[in-house]
C-alpha cells in the first residue's frame, strides 16, 4: 500500500525524529511537523506502516484543535498537507496528562496483578474489566525514554512542573476530556481515555502534539459497550496492541504486522475519522487512485514556500 514510513530532505533542518512524528525547522523559524504512517506500540516502532494513519492523525488533531480553541489555545498555524502541520514553537512540558474514564488497557492489566494505586490515584477492589469510574481520573506520567507513572506531588518535588502549573494542566485536561466526551457521545462513540501534552509559549499554557486521535486515545462503540462491556469493539490502536499481545513469543512482541492486520488497522483509522468528523478522510482513496503520498507532500511544501522544487 502507498504509505509514508519515512520523510527526509536536506533542504530542512531536522529537529527531532519521534516514533511517529518528524519535526523540522521551517524557513520562517516555526516548526514543521510531518506525521508519518509509522505505528508505535509498547515503546517500540513497528516495521509495518499503516496506510492513511498519518493523515488521519494529523487531520483529526487539526479538527480537535479547532474545536477546543475556546478551552485553551494551541500550537497550530496551518495544515500544509494532509500529513503536515506548521506549528508555533513552544517550550514542551515533559509531562503527559492522561485522563481515564474506564478501567482498561495498561491500567486493567496492572489492576489484574493487584495494583490499586496509579499515579497517586487509588481505585477500589471489586471492579470489572472496562467498568466506568464515577468520574474521570487524571493519572500523569513523565515523558522520558519510557513513560513513568508519577504522582502530582512527585512531579512538583522532582522539578517537572510547579504546583500551580500542574493544577492548570489538570483543570484544562478535564475540560478538554468532558467537551470531547459529550461530542463523541452524540455520535455513538465513547471516549475511554486519552492523553494531553502542553507547552509554554511566551509564558502562556498552550496545547501541543495531538489531541483525541486513535493513537492518543481509546474509543469504543457505545452500542457495543451497552451490549457487552467486556467484549466491546476496539476503534483505535488498541486493536493492534491486542494482536501483538496475542502473538507474543518468548517474551517478545512481533516486530511487524501481517498484511491483514495492517489493512484492518487502516480501515479502523479511516472509520473513526469519518465517525468523528462526519466526513471521509480526503486522502482516503489515494491508494486506489494511484496518488503518491511523498509526491503530494513535497508538492504542497513547495507551493507553501517551505521547500524548493528540486
Amino acid at each position: 500500500m502507498n504509505t509514508l514510513n519515512h520523510f527526509a530532505t536536506p533542504q530542512l533542518e531536522l529537529l527531532h525524529r519521534g516514533k511517529v512524528r518528524d519535526s523540522y525547522r521551517a524557513p520562517s523559524g516555526e516548526r514543521l511537523i510531518v506525521v508519518t504512517d509509522r505505528l508505535s506500540a509498547f515503546d517500540s516502532v513497528l516495521e509495518t506502516p499503516v496506510a492513511h494513519k498519518g493523515a488521519v492523525l494529523n487531520g483529526l488533531a487539526a479538527f480537535w484543535f479547532d474545536k477546543t480553541q475556546h478551552i485553551i489555545p494551541n500550537h497550530v498555524i496551518a495544515l500544509l498537507d494532509p500529513n503536515v502541520t506548521l506549528a508555533k514553537e513552544a517550550e514542551p512540558i515533559r509531562v503527559e496528562m492522561i485522563v481515564r474514564n474506564y478501567l482498561t488497557g495498561s491500567m486493567w492489566r496492572g489492576y489484574q496483578q493487584g495494583q490499586r494505586t496509579f499515579s497517586g490515584v487509588t481505585v477500589p477492589d471489586g471492579m470489572t474489566k472496562h467498568q466506568q469510574f464515577p468520574e474521570p481520573l487524571v493519572t500523569p506520567t513523565t515523558k522520558e525514554e519510557s513513560d513513568r507513572e508519577i504522582t502530582p506531588e512527585n512531579l512538583v518535588s522532582e522539578g517537572w512542573v510547579s504546583a500551580e502549573l500542574y493544577e492548570q494542566m489538570r483543570v484544562k485536561s478535564l475540560e478538554l476530556f468532558n467537551f470531547a466526551s459529550q461530542w463523541m457521545a452524540e455520535r455513538g462513540i465513547i471516549l475511554v481515555d486519552t492523553k494531553y501534552e502542553f507547552g509554554l509559549l511566551n509564558g502562556e499554557l498552550i496545547l501541543i502534539d495531538e489531541i483525541h486521535t486513535p493513537d492518543s486515545s481509546r474509543f469504543w462503540s457505545a452500542e457495543d459497550y451497552a451490549q457487552n462491556p467486556e467484549a466491546v469493539e476496539q476503534m483505535d490502536k488498541e486493536y493492534v496492541r491486542q494482536w501483538l499481545i496475542a502473538n507474543k513469543q518468548d517474551g517478545q512482541y512481533p516486530r511487524a504486522l501481517t498484511p491483514e492486520v495492517s489493512q484492518e488497522a487502516s480501515r479502523r483509522y479511516l472509520d473513526i475519522y469519518e465517525r468523528i468528523t462526519g466526513s471521509p478522510l480526503p486522502t482516503g482513496n489515494e491508494t486506489t487512485s494511484g496518488g503518491d503520498v511523498r509526491t503530494r507532500l513535497v508538492g504542497n511544501l513547495v507551493r507553501a514556500g517551505i521547500m524548493k522544487d528540486a
